[in-house]
């Protein structure tokens, strides 16, 4: 029968820290299964003794790990889970209202809670991006946003779930709703799909489309959302957890998540695919640009993943959707042709940043579209990180190792 031990005594047994134990989870040299209060993690005695006498496994080359732990998201294989929900199955039908309320509060009930910034936030948020440039992009525009709404909130600072919880519904409806709207001067602050009954996936879309989008792109848009409202320890959720761990208030959590959102191996990879698919004007020219990439260089966006390995099951659901939705999309054609010759390459799987910009050349969305939708997906996952890191009130402080010349050369 197997002895089951504490993730303490299997630390102590090894004479490594519990970070370091989990880190050995992490990369498949230690196995770990849940207590009986499903929280609690349990390591077989004569695992560990096992590796107690080979010695502590070397680090591969290049390889940065800092382990936290946390009952938000787990990504198993190529399953994704938002508090044990299958976070497919969410999508396929769940608001993102819904989702945004399991992360922060461990139900998917949400109170009938609405989503509303204040009059005077608002006003301050809108009349701060409407200063930038015209060409700038949506992204760009909700890094100055947030800033604008934080400094209307005075109560920003108390950080109980309640209060937290509040902030983030205002937060996240002031983010939308002071985008200009689509094909609209930067000013421009209200739409019909302004009210706060309204789902913020239909808000959205007046931000981002030019035109009016009907209700089965819209609800495509919706299920982004959701499948984009969390994923584990992404470099911007660390960013953004970090920052909690110091105490900031929600508005400069969100503030530092979005700073690093738009890195070009993280959010900006959809901007990137979003350029990449826009430079095929029809599915013949799919070859071209897929090869012009290649003989480059450079990999193509929107495809491959760091944590899955046989194919993003959140790309795979959106794709199908738009499919289902937008059947006749010019632009979803050329998109296809780049999948198939992808494929004929065997390169890897399209990622969900791929299917992001599929989604906003179907829908005929602005440019950078695919950045906002993101952006506004994982505030929902930034800041329920954040209600853990005020929970665990402990600062995050990595050291370094010093690596330069020594002392006195």
């Amino acid at each position: 029968m197997t002895d089951w031990i504490s993730a303490a005594e299997a630390a102590e047994r090894l004479g490594i820290k519990q970070a370091s134990l989990y880190a050995y989870v992490s990369r498949g040299v230690l196995a770990r299964r849940r207590g009986g209060d499903g929280r609690a993690s349990l390591f077989d005695a004569d695992e560990v003794a096992g590796l107690a006498r080979r010695g502590r496994p070397r680090r591969p080359p290049g390889a940065t790990e800092l382990i936290i732990e946390s009952s938000l998201t787990e990504i198993s294989g190529d399953r994704l889970r938002f508090r044990g929900h299958d976070a497919i199955a969410l999508a396929a039908e769940r608001p993102f209202e819904e989702v945004a309320s399991l992360l922060w509060t461990g139900s998917l009930d949400s109170g009938g809670a609405r989503w509303e910034a204040t009059a005077e936030a608002l006003a301050a948020g809108t009349a701060a991006q409407s200063a930038l440039p015209a060409g700038t992009l949506p992204l760009e525009r909700l890094q100055v946003i947030v800033p604008a709404l934080a400094a209307t909130d005075q109560l920003r600072l108390q950080l109980d779930h309640p209060a937290v919880i509040a902030a983030g519904r205002s937060l996240i409806a002031g983010m939308v709703g002071c985008l200009p709207l689509a094909g609209r001067p930067p000013a421009s602050a209200s739409g019909p799909a302004d009210h706060a009954e309204a789902a913020i996936a239909g808000r959205l879309v007046t931000r981002l489309c030019p035109a009016a989008l009907d209700d089965g792109l819209t609800d495509a848009v919706r299920a982004a959302l959701v499948l984009l409202a969390d994923h584990e320890l992404a470099a911007s959720t660390l960013a953004a957890r970090v920052a909690a761990s110091m105490r900031a208030d929600p508005y400069a959590v969100v503030a530092t998540g979005l700073g690093a959102l738009g890195g070009a191996l993280h959010g900006g990879a959809a901007l990137a695919a979003e350029v990449m698919l826009g430079s095929a004007r029809d599915p013949d020219e799919a070859p071209r640009v897929v090869g012009d990439l290649l003989r480059r260089g450079e990999r193509l966006p929107g495809f491959g993943h760091f944590v899955y390995k046989t194919g993003d099951p959140r790309a795979v659901l959106l794709l199908d959707l738009i499919r289902t939705r937008a059947p006749g999309s010019p632009r979803l054609a050329v998109a296809e042709a780049v999948l198939a010759e992808a494929r004929r390459r065997a390169l890897p799987a399209p990622n969900i940043d791929f299917a992001l910009a599929v989604l906003t050349g179907a829908a005929g969305m602005i440019h950078g579209a695919g950045e906002a939708i993101f952006a506004i997906a994982r505030a929902a996952g930034w800041l329920a990180h954040a209600l853990e890191e005020y929970d665990r009130n402990i600062p995050i402080r990595p050291r370094g190792i010093y690596t330069g010349p020594p002392a006195g050369s």
